[in-house]
């Protein structure tokens, strides 16, 4: 059970980092640093666990956690929380 939360909190981290990369290289998009960080959060999150549940090797071999497993959650905490954030922002800007 505390290796699932692990991975959660690797991916949501890389997701916050993932969502404020975004919003800064693209101002049109942005919703300021907290909401950049809420939604790559929440991004990261969720994303990370369906790639995790697509790729289980993302989830760690046999012995645990290992940093090629922790590598492959940030980026994948981050690429999809990158993404979640375009998205709320390009459907915030619009209204």
């Amino acid at each position: 059970m505390e290796g699932m939360l692990a991975n959660l909190i690797v991916q949501a981290i890389g997701g916050a980092i993932g969502g404020n990369a975004v919003g800064a290289a693209a101002k049109n998009v942005s919703l300021g640093p907290v909401g950049n960080t809420i939604a790559g959060a929440i991004g990261g999150g969720i994303g990370g666990q369906i790639l995790q549940a697509v790729i289980p090797m993302l989830a760690g071999g046999v012995g645990g956690m290992d940093v090629a497993a922790i590598a492959g959650q940030l980026v994948g905490g981050g690429i999809t929380g990158a993404i979640v954030t375009a998205i709320v922002g390009m459907v915030m800007k619009r209204s």
